[in-house]
């Protein structure tokens, strides 16, 4: 009996999933025609063409309806059908739009398409405000393929990319689909349920499809693709754009122009394509608009197409996007791809009852068993059909899953990459076992190898060993170095263990220990690199240090929501260290100094004596209204810019050799980023602290800052440090305030002057400043200009700097990476 009762479920279930039409759309060359949008006359549902021009329009029950179908470029269609059973089959063919200016009103004293963007404009905050609130279903399916990958990228094995590449290097790396359920109140209230998931040759896992991040609206006034993009539909779109109308078409009663979009200038932030407005309505019945790399300043980026379709909802007199594509490609030393991002909006509600808990900060969740759907399921409720090319995917890749998973597999696959190679030695090497999840290794001395005039050469080398869990949720690191200096002739050890418990609040316990040589600033202000080549071939060895002993334990983890939390505590032995070496490479008019920055022309005294302590940190990192997604396998927080970043910390130095070296010190930060719409991003970063009993500390606890002597900036932005300040003429252990702030107009200015706006450049506008109680205020402004470089690597930025420290003035030009 129970397994008649699962036939008859079964057989009735395959019944209800071919409740459907299904077809093909092409024009009339005969051509399959992607993403159109079908659906039944004056119902909430539809339904967009594949890839391949198949559609399925879900129905409910035989009967008499009428199906529309309409395309960007071609004439609407509507098709009365009289469905006895299902599957019901329905091909249609599409023609081509003619449009005419016959219909079109022509005024001789002004440009026609400007009148009615003019209109648009004016009827936005109606459209806006029926839209500041809503529920709908929503479906999406992301697409990434890449072509001709190479078997290495920056040292790297690729591999086959979980099993999407063919022989030629070519395939699928990337496809899901997620159902979920959204809401969204104005003006940045959003919420996702998604109750279905699919990833290709994962059967477990969760898809990076969000609804919100594919939230794009062109009656908004920018919007955010790296760089704020202008709409041609913002407030002062007619400052960034030209229209042209091209002409108008009928659908039923409604008039609808078609006007081509091109910008007033090669390398502003904008689109440029064909918008479709219905007239007297004034509003948006499709969009075709494009974008470029350049323009979002990602150049390996060849194209962004945006297009967008809607349809006319009769209860709010608004036309609502039901689909949106979007395509791109990209390219990058001598390799390239695309993909496509598609959504399909449905079941709108314009009047929810939003009560005070319908939105939170967790703006998306899954529900249980959402990864557990089975093809049937996908089949009856996925709108848009799969291309032969995704079913082929699916199938391929959830044929080798369990293969991949196998040991006999896993097996094979490390012993490939377990080989060891001729340059290990100096490059590390690791060997891995896959399946039961562990790796041990030895990190090379290649990537270490530095100079300093404390040590001379000196490198690195180690071991390492690490193990996850199946999903990575927990994980184990454990580490042994060993650092040589051939001109002290000193052999240095310090090894780490740490446990990362899961990835919801990344609870972290680790301990860690030995012998170092270490930088008087921890914050390390200059690179081992940098110092390396200032040292021999300038002649100047800004890199000051002293030996440290030390044993500490460390914890992290997110207490809550918004709130990170930071301890350790840890016993300190410092000894003083002095130069053993004068090698230079290249000898200049200058002199190497002394290791002391106190006394740099003292070669025979120390800045610190031998002495021992116990320290221990606190450090709260408070991110006001955080939001976060929440996956089941852990929790990832959304970067917001509305309000800064406050960070807390307690440092107190206890039970130490001399009790003049106790100490605390407190501390607090405030840091943010705002995006300025198309006028760039302002960037700022406040932070002060005092010292309490600090008189007589030791100076490698002062309060050090971030300076620069070498001219040479390795970070993107300069927020968090200064350009010319020298490395320790400023160090404090008493109360202290430092600003940084920076400007990044993002083309704003430099890409409306003629000549130089094809650089695609972006000037940058800064200031730092330094108050302590023992140096009149030192200030530093600067001017630059960022995203410089070649072909599609545009990673370089040149500033010019004023330094101002009493009547003491200084200038300089500094190189250095723009990110």
């Amino acid at each position: 009996m129970k397994q008649k009762l699962l036939l008859f479920l079964l057989t009735l279930s395959t019944l209800t999933g071919n409740a459907q039409i299904t077809g093909l759309v092409s024009n009339t060359d005969g051509e399959p025609l992607p993403y159109v949008n079908i659906y039944q006359k004056n119902a909430a549902t539809g339904t967009t063409s594949n890839g391949d021009g198949n559609y399925e329009l879900a129905i409910a029950k035989p009967g008499n309806y009428t199906v529309v179908f309409q395309f960007l470029g071609f004439q609407t269609k509507e098709v009365e059908v009289s469905i006895t059973s299902f599957p019901f089959e329905l091909n249609v063919t599409l023609q081509e739009e003619t449009t005419s200016l016959d219909e079109v009103f022509v005024d001789a004293t002004g440009n026609p398409a400007n009148r009615i963007i003019q209109a648009v404009l004016d009827q936005k905050p109606v459209i806006l405000d029926k839209q500041k609130a809503y529920t709908a279903d929503f479906y999406s399916r992301g697409l990434w393929r890449v072509e001709n990958a190479p078997e290495k990228f920056l040292g790297q094995e690729i591999g086959d990319l979980g099993g999407g590449l063919d022989s030629t290097r070519t395939g699928i790396v990337y496809l899901s689909e997620t159902i979920s359920k959204i809401a969204y109140q104005a003006p940045d209230d959003f919420d996702e349920t998604i109750t279905a998931s699919k990833v290709s040759g994962n059967d477990n896992g969760f898809s990076f499809n969000s609804a919100q991040e594919a939230d794009y609206s062109f009656y908004e006034n920018t919007l955010e693709i790296n760089a704020q993009l202008i709409s041609p539909l913002a407030d002062n779109a007619f400052n960034y754009y030209n229209y042209k109308l091209l002409g108008a078409f009928k659908e039923g009663n409604k008039l609808i122009n078609k006007i081509a979009v091109t910008p007033k200038r090669e390398n502003d932030r904008v689109f440029s394509g064909v918008i479709y407005i219905v007239e007297d309505d004034w509003q948006l019945y499709g969009a075709e608009l494009t974008t470029t790399g350049k323009a979002i300043q990602v150049p390996f980026v060849e194209s962004l197409v945006f297009k967008h379709n809607f349809k006319y909802d009769s209860q709010t007199d608004l036309w609502v996007k039901i689909s949106q594509n979007i395509e791109f490609s990209f390219k990058l030393l001598g390799f390239g791809g695309n993909g496509r991002f598609t959504a399909v909006y449905s079941n709108y509600d314009f009047e929810p009852q939003f009560e005070r808990s319908s939105f939170s900060n967790e703006v998306l969740r899954f529900e249980p068993e959402a990864n557990k759907k089975d093809s049937l399921f996908w089949q009856q409720i996925r709108p848009v059909p799969l291309t032969l090319e995704e079913r082929a995917d699916y199938q391929l890749k959830d044929s080798i899953q369990e293969k991949r998973n196998s040991k006999p597999y896993k097996d094979s696959v490390d012993a490939v990459s377990n080989t060891f190679g001729i340059l290990d030695p100096l490059l590390g090497y690791s060997y891995t076992n896959s399946f039961e999840r562990w790796r041990i290794g030895y990190s090379g001395v290649a990537s270490t190898l530095n100079f300093n005039t404390v040590q001379g050469f000196n490198a690195t080398a180690g071991l390492f060993y690490n193990t996850w869990t199946e999903e990575y949720n927990q994980a184990t690191y454990a580490s042994l170095d060993a650092n040589y200096g051939l001109d002290d002739d000193r052999l240095r050890f310090t090894g780490n263990i740490a446990k990362r418990f899961n990835k919801i609040n990344k609870r972290t316990l680790g301990i860690t220990g030995g012998t170092k040589v270490q930088q008087f600033n921890a914050q390390e202000p200059i690179s081992k690199l940098v110092n390396s080549i200032s040292t021999l071939f300038w002649e100047r060895n800004y890199m000051k240090l002293y030996e440290l002993d030390f044993a500490r334990v460390y914890y992290s983890e997110e207490l809550f929501n918004g709130f990170q939390f930071y301890a350790n505590a840890a016993y300190e032995k410092r000894s003083p260290l002095f130069n053993t070496t004068d090698q230079v490479w290249i000898k200049n008019s200058v002199d190497y100094t002394s290791n002391n920055p106190l006394a740099p022309l003292n070669f025979d005294t120390a800045a610190i004596v031998p002495h021992e302590l116990a320290k221990f940190n606190a450090r709260a990192v408070i991110h006001f209204d955080q939001k976060y997604m929440s996956y089941p396998d852990g929790k990832f927080n959304v970067s917001e810019s509305k309000y800064p970043t406050l960070t807390l910390n307690f440092e107190q130095a206890f039970a130490a050799s001399d009790p003049g070296f106790n100490f605390t010190q407190i501390a607090a930060q405030l840091k943010q980023e705002l995006d300025i719409g198309n006028k760039g991003n302002l960037g700022y970063t406040l932070h002060g602290g005092t010292f309490l009993n600090g008189d007589d500390i030791s100076f490698v606890d002062y309060q050090h800052f971030q300076g620069n002597q070498t001219r040479i900036q390795m970070q993107g932005r300069h927020l968090d440090g200064f350009n010319l300040l020298p490395y320790y003429d400023f160090s404090t252990n008493n109360s202290y305030f430092e600003g940084h702030a920076e400007h990044n107009f993002k083309g704003f200015i430099l890409g409306k002057i003629p000549g130089i706006r094809s650089l695609n450049a972006n000037l940058i506008l800064g200031g730092h400043s330094l108050i302590t109680q023992e140096q009149k205020p030192y200030y530093e402004f600067s001017a630059g200009i960022g995203n410089l470089g070649f072909g599609k690597f545009k990673f370089l930025r040149v500033d010019y700097l004023r330094s101002i420290n009493g009547p003491n003035q200084d200038g300089a030009f500094v190189f250095g990476l723009s990110f």
